[in-house]
């Protein structure tokens, strides 16, 4: 019984994807060595850090899955603004923001986590803040560094525009040399509204 680092996400469309590698390449003009970059193909919206899971446990957590998302329709999302953790002057991660239909969000991730809880996984202690993960800044950053870097998200305007949520994967993360590699284990549709019977 082998064991995969495993996670719950909603993956990205290309287009929004691309927006990503636009922002990122304006971002990178102030040439920040100390500043980790994520690569726009891994960005994805975390719904659940699961950690290492045996491999057997995949189709009841895909089934945990589908009990959360039973009843919610396809919703959508709107993916602007930047932001980072903890505040400007302390900057240890940027982000991209999510809005929109977030109730719905916010409710799946509700039930996924007490969905999960059964299965072994602890519930998340802190809030659920929706959001993309664009860069992580090292250790080595300065404390001028991070004050600078936090200057330059709240300058920046981004809108990428509205997603559209009709899927919930579950996903595997190989960590390599050259970083994360995620693959989806599998994948639950949200249900569309029946059709009224005539």
């Amino acid at each position: 019984m082998g064991q995969i680092r495993s996670f719950i996400a909603i993956e990205l469309p290309t287009e929004l994807k691309q927006e990503l590698t636009r922002l990122e390449s304006q971002l990178k003009a102030g040439n920040q060595p100390w500043v980790k970059w994520v690569k726009p193909d891994s960005i994805h919206l975390t719904l659940k850090f699961l950690g290492n899971i045996d491999t057997d446990t995949t189709a009841a957590i895909t089934r945990a899955i589908e009990e959360s998302a039973r009843g919610i329709e396809p919703f959508r999302l709107e993916v602007r603004e930047l932001g980072v953790f903890p505040n400007l002057k302390q900057v240890r991660v940027a982000w991209v923001g999510i809005s929109g239909q977030v109730d719905k969000l916010s409710l799946l991730q509700k039930r996924l986590e007490s969905q999960l809880t059964p299965l072994g996984f602890t519930a998340e202690s802190r809030p659920f803040t929706p959001h993309l993960t664009l860069a992580r800044l090292s250790e080595r950053a300065s404390p001028d560094e991070r004050q600078d870097f936090g200057r330059l998200i709240a300058s920046t305007n981004f809108e990428a525009g509205d997603i559209e949520v009709r899927e919930i994967s579950l996903m595997k993360s190989q960590l390599t040399r050259a970083g994360a590699i995620y693959s989806r284990i599998s994948q639950v549709e949200l249900e569309r509204e029946q059709s009224l019977k005539s």
